[in-house]
């Protein structure tokens, strides 16, 4: 099944990274946020991608190119200039680049994407987030229910500490829990093509009218995922990121 991955964004919210490139390049221990996401829908057996870019896209490109060309054992010719590749660490995948227009909103750079799904069931998240959701699990859900859309819907760790008292004492802090926010939309959508239907074109924000419509059709469900998630709209965002990394625990690396 193939995966496709909204990268076009301005991120204005990361102005202090994303002035120089794009969101999804920002990098967690060395590598962008959008390698993470790509590991961890590849070591569920899904390595096709189509990436749609906008802002600051050339930057993607320069890096997928250099990042299969310059992975691995190298033997370089100075004299001619010629480049022999003796081992290769990149993953195996197929990834398609796809220009989807510098101002474009979510849906009509899913609207763009859809022709690059081989014409069936995909599955596309946002280039900001990483989560241990399991995505044949997902994916199992999908096809249960047979309608067009489903959206995993997560819980985001808390922003503050979690006090209970006793009268004045406090009987328990838990620092951020996980599950003491509502539900909210975690992306790693699986889609059908039909939801192009829902999308009128450039200006529509997949969010608003889209997932309205897909709802009001009784089109849209949701995947509900108790673990981990974790976006990356901020800078505190990405060192919680960067921390967990460093930690040698990172929940979302699901992959050896």
């Amino acid at each position: 099944m193939k995966v496709g991955i909204l990268a076009g964004g301005f991120g204005t919210r990361l102005a202090e990274e994303t002035e120089v490139r794009p969101k999804p390049m920002v990098e967690i221990g060395g590598m962008p946020i959008l390698w993470h996401i790509m590991m961890h829908y590849s070591h569920f057996g899904h390595r096709e991608f189509a990436i749609a870019l906008g802002y600051k896209g050339e930057y993607i490109k320069r890096w997928f190119s250099d990042y299969i060309a310059l992975n691995g054992t190298l033997t370089v010719n100075a004299a001619t200039g010629n480049v022999r590749r003796h081992t290769n660490a990149a993953p195996d995948w197929s990834v398609d680049l796809v220009e989807t227009g510098l101002k474009t909103l979510t849906g009509g750079r899913i609207k763009r994407l859809i022709d690059w799904m081989n014409n069936g069931t995909f599955m596309l998240t946002w280039g900001d987030g990483v989560s241990n959701i399991d995505l044949d699990e997902l994916v199992a859900f999908h096809r249960s229910h047979g309608k067009l859309a489903t959206m995993t819907a997560v819980r985001p760790p808390a922003r503050y500490g979690h006090i209970q008292f006793d009268g004045n004492r406090v009987v328990e802090f838990t620092e951020k829990p996980q599950a003491s926010e509502g539900w909210i939309n975690g992306a790693f959508f699986v889609l059908e093509p039909g939801v192009r239907d829902y999308i009128g074109g450039d200006e529509d924000m997949f969010e608003h009218a889209p997932m309205q419509g897909l709802a009001a059709d009784g089109q849209l469900m949701a995947y509900r995922h108790e673990a981990f998630w974790q976006c990356m709209d901020t800078l505190r965002e990405k060192h919680i990121l960067q921390t967990l990394w460093d930690s040698g625990n990172a929940p979302w690396k699901t992959w050896e």
